[in-house]
């Protein structure tokens, strides 16, 4: 368990799901990990979660709405105070909106869009100088098996990360010189806190909720948050070092269907 032995990783969105399940995976890996979340609450359960699962873990945190740039800066700054240097960024933090196309307004846009796309692109710059420096630097941009096809209801969320693709591949064209990879993961129906809490919320059950996405994969069910935190470990580590531009569609089939 030390494929991430003596790295660095900051993980946005970190308060819950893919995030703290990223947090959880690479903490038991050997990373030290920095965890920036728009939640103080959100946070101190993941950094709980931390502490009581992998004692040994060495975690910073930062309160942050990712699409403040500022506060990337700040964030890749107490990262490298607390330890030293940065080698993997994961860009998981992002925003939902359920309005129709014909009825979204500007400002749903570029709130979505603030969140999704530029909140990616601040962190990002704010994190290169230190990847680069480290030598083997890996960005794993979270994305989603909806960015690649269509359904109806969230227009807004899968055009930006349908973005955050095209964002990856021109970060592999422009970050390779410089010893940085830059890959995408593609999560399909991930059964989170997000969603259970939501289905309680509407008086739903947790097992009826089980049920709900038997449709939307070729495996026939939800994945684990953990099922999405291994493939992107596995990016962030040098057993993928011969991989960068790749977008893995971590979907359960959903997008051969």
């Amino acid at each position: 368990m030390t494929r991430l032995a003596n790295k660095v990783a900051l993980i946005t969105g970190g308060g819950g799901g893919i995030g703290a399940a990223c947090a959880r995976i690479f903490c038991a890996e050997g990373a030290a990990v920095m965890l920036v979340d728009a939640s103080a609450e959100a946070l101190a359960r993941t950094v709980a979660m931390l502490r009581d699962s992998v004692p040994q873990a060495r975690i910073e945190q930062a309160v942050a709405d990712v699409a403040d740039a500022a506060a990337a800066e700040a964030a890749v700054q107490q990262t490298l105070r607390a330890f030293g240097r940065l080698d993997v960024l994961v860009n998981n933090a992002a925003m939902r909106n359920y309005s129709a196309l014909a009825d979204a307004l500007p400002e749903e846009w570029q709130a979505v869009v603030g969140v999704n796309l530029i909140g990616n692109a601040n962190y990002c710059r704010a994190a290169l100088p230190a990847l680069r420096q480290a030598g083997n630097g890996s960005i794993v941009n979270v994305s989603s098996c909806y960015a690649v096809t269509g359904r109806k209801g969230m227009g807004l969320y899968d055009a930006t990360k349908a973005g955050m693709l095209a964002m990856t591949r021109t970060l592999a064209f422009e970050e390779a010189p410089h010893g940085v990879r830059a890959n995408a993961v593609c999560p399909g129906s991930t059964l989170t806190d997000f969603h259970v809490d939501k289905a309680k919320a509407r008086g739903q059950s947790v097992d009826t909720l089980k049920t709900e996405r038997n449709d939307t994969s070729l495996i026939g069910r939800w994945a684990s948050p953990e099922e999405i935190a291994w493939p992107i470990l596995w990016l962030a580590s040098t057993e993928a070092s011969f991989i960068t531009g790749t977008t893995l569609m971590v979907d359960g089939g959903l997008h051969v269907m």
